[in-house]
């Protein structure tokens, strides 16, 4: 196991959708140990592997006394009013903005064994599941804000960290995606 270094925004791996693991095996589970390593190391409740730089599905969450791998998640429903929460990111640290996302999350993946898992979540399980989701798809929590919030904590993370790469704005979505 390695603690592996993050990739911050800015870092293009963190803006492509990441292509799905073809075989769960030992290098995948080797993986999953330096995920979870690193995630705890930085103190986060979720990481995927895009933020330490390798585009594959790949994720792992600690939240609400729940500790697992996902490998090819998908959502496959939300439900529930959207709930604003504060929420941050190991790849954009110091910064944190209230997010609204569907309250209830049901996501099917494969776990560490290669055994399709279906997870049924709510609280910060399901917002840590969706936010570890959308880096797979290079979504980051920033894009879920109004486009001055977002400006204004670009610019803020500019300032902070003068020594990051460009950040790349996410191209605009088409409104709301159907939950």
């Amino acid at each position: 196991m390695a603690v592996r270094a993050l990739h911050l925004l800015g870092s293009p791996v963190l803006r492509q959708r990441s292509p799905e693991v073809a075989r769960v095996d030992d290098e995948v589970r080797r993986f999953v140990a330096d995920l979870f390593e690193t995630m705890d190391a930085n103190k986060g409740v979720g990481l995927a592997a895009n933020q330490v730089g390798v585009a594959t599905r790949v994720a792992v969450v600690d939240a609400d006394d729940q500790r697992f791998a996902i490998i090819n998640p998908k959502v496959v429903s939300t439900s529930g009013p959207r709930e604003a929460e504060e929420e941050g990111c190991l790849s954009i640290p110091d910064l944190f903005a209230e997010v609204g996302r569907p309250a209830r999350v049901v996501v099917e993946a494969l776990d560490e064994e290669g055994q399709p898992i279906r997870i049924e979540a709510e609280g910060l399980l399901a917002r840590a599941l969706q936010h570890e989701i959308d880096h797979l798809d290079g979504i980051l929590f920033i894009d879920h804000l109004g486009p001055m919030k977002r400006q204004m904590l670009v610019a803020k993370y500019k300032r902070e960290h003068p020594d990051a790469g460009t950040v790349q704005a996410r191209p605009a979505e088409p409104a709301a995606r159907p939950e």
